[in-house]
């Protein structure tokens, strides 16, 4: 795959295998595809994230709803995010909800690191639906944060539970899946018996688990956590 991306015109020279393995995963092993995914990825950031972060003064409407919670690393060692559906209005800023989308993903999986990344960093994720509403119902948004997981964060997603579906969001959910891989599907979880909740309880552990999901976290908004400083 190295060979692959220096052909393309870029280099893998800062990427350890961990990073390089998550292209090849996400591609099915085949080491031109990987590279044509990995080169994309680089221009991409050096776009959207050229500071190699995103910073809260720019995306302040959106963190501004307090619906996306970060509480800490599960018993796999994964960080969880909770993402309250009722809490989130279609934006009118498409540049900021993106902005937003990147910064949430990037500081989530940054939360897991240890002093340096690895590359084979995962998170998992809670997507809550209680309360939802029509007005809550974003479906342009639900397809440009699985695209940017799909095609930018390759490999980033361990598992995601959904929690408290309704009944009208069933159909807007077949709509939504048309745009998610096979792959990104087999690593989603629709919570609704007993034996799938307590798959959840397990995967993720009392002490990060909010209460009000039968664990013994409080929720902590993203934007109030504070990520310890990388090596040099």
């Amino acid at each position: 795959m190295r060979k692959s991306v220096q052909k393309l015109g870029s280099s893998t020279e800062k990427f350890g295998e961990p990073t390089l393995m998550r292209f090849l995963i996400a591609r099915s092993m085949d080491a031109d595809k990987a590279a044509k995914m990995f080169v994309k990825w680089q221009e991409w950031r050096s776009t959207w994230v050229p500071n190699g972060f995103v910073p809260e003064s720019e995306i302040g409407e959106e963190l501004e709803a307090r619906k996306i919670f970060l509480q800490g690393l599960s018993r796999s060692g994964q960080p969880l995010m909770v993402i309250k559906a009722s809490k989130h209005f279609p934006s009118k800023d498409q540049l900021q909800f993106k902005k937003f989308v990147i910064y949430l993903l990037d500081k989530t999986i940054a939360s897991s690191f240890k002093g340096q990344e690895i590359g084979n960093e995962k998170v998992i994720a809670i997507l809550d639906l209680q309360k939802l509403s029509y007005k809550n119902v974003d479906v342009r948004g639900f397809i440009t944060g699985f695209q940017f997981l799909q095609a930018y964060y390759p490999e980033r997603l361990a598992k995601l539970f959904i929690l408290n579906m309704p009944g009208f969001f069933v159909s807007v959910w077949r709509m939504i899946s048309r745009f998610l891989e096979k792959a990104t599907l087999e690593k989603i979880v629709i919570v609704s018996n007993e034996d799938e909740r307590e798959q959840l309880f397990k995967e993720i552990g009392a002490e990060v688990l909010p209460e009000e999901y039968g664990g013994q976290a409080k929720l902590v908004p993203i934007q109030d956590v504070v990520l310890p400083p990388l090596d040099n």
